[in-house]
Order: C-alpha cells, then sequence, then structure tokens
C-alpha cells in the first residue's frame, strides 16, 4: 500500500535502448533527450491530478540491463502500478518483457487489481519489426492495457 493514500509508486521496465528514460523526462519534464545514455535507476516525483484530488508519483525508470536482478525484484516489491515499455523496431525489446512480466505475477501474486500498461515506443519510427496488433494480443493475454507512443 502507499504510504499516504494519495502517493504511488510507477515503475518504467524494459530493455536498454527502447526509450523508457525518454518517456519519463517526457513526462515529468517535457524534453527530450537526443543521445543515449544508460541508466542504472533514477527515481522522479511528479504532483498530477486525479479524482478531484493530488497524488504524488514516485517514477522509478529501472535499468535495460539484466545485470541487477535483486534491484529488479525490489522495485517490483515496492511497485504499485508498471509499465512495459519495448520499441517496436526490435521484436527482440518485447520478448525481453516476458519474463519482467511473469516476476511481476510471481511477487505481486494476481496482477488483477495492479494497473500494468503495456507500451510499444519509437512509433514515429518507419522501421517496424512489431505491428498495433502484436502489442495488442500480448496485452490482452497479459490482461492490461496497450498503447503505442513517442518520447519526440
Amino acid at each position: 500500500m502507499p504510504e499516504q493514500s494519495n502517493d504511488y509508486r510507477v515503475v518504467v521496465f524494459g530493455a536498454g535502448g527502447v526509450g523508457k528514460s525518454s518517456l519519463v523526462l517526457r513526462f515529468v519534464k517535457g524534453t527530450f533527450r537526443d543521445t543515449y545514455i544508460p541508466t542504472i535507476e533514477d527515481t522522479y516525483r511528479q504532483v498530477i491530478s486525479c479524482d478531484k484530488s493530488v497524488c504524488t508519483l514516485q517514477i522509478t525508470d529501472t535499468t535495460g540491463s539484466h545485470q541487477f536482478p535483486a534491484m529488479q525484484r525490489l522495485s517490483i516489491s515496492k511497485g504499485h502500478a508498471f509499465i512495459l515499455v519495448f520499441s517496436v523496431t526490435s521484436k527482440q525489446s518485447l520478448e525481453e518483457l516476458k519474463p519482467i512480466y511473469q516476476q511481476i505475477v510471481q511477487i505481486k501474486g494476481s496482477v488483477e487489481s495492479i494497473p500494468i500498461m503495456l507500451v510499444g515506443n519509437k512509433c514515429d519510427e518507419t522501421q517496424r519489426e512489431v505491428e498495433s496488433r502484436e502489442g495488442e494480443a500480448v496485452a490482452k493475454e497479459w490482461k492490461c492495457a496497450f498503447m503505442e507512443t513517442s518520447a519526440k
């Protein structure tokens, strides 16, 4: 449960280079960075309006590397909501989300009441490897929401 009724931890997962940090920075700061800088873990706070009250989102931008499984498990155990990001230009990046989703299910138990969003990023790119319908099919299987976006 959140520390206060209006504080929520949102954890962003995905392979390296799919644009997790770019999406988070676009949301939090309204900026876009052209250069790729690998993330180990960054946390941002964003105050938003929700249900006629103020909510604070603590957004954890995780590493795309598999070198830190303990950090991944800790992020899942503390998370209230999850954004699973892949690049529509990389089928492999979608495949790499499957074990992360399975770990969320394993740690959290039932995910029926946990907000999970599958996000196909870089939809402005022309060289697609993942079509919208493929992302929609995975989201249906995982019983989560799906959208495509671009941080640009």
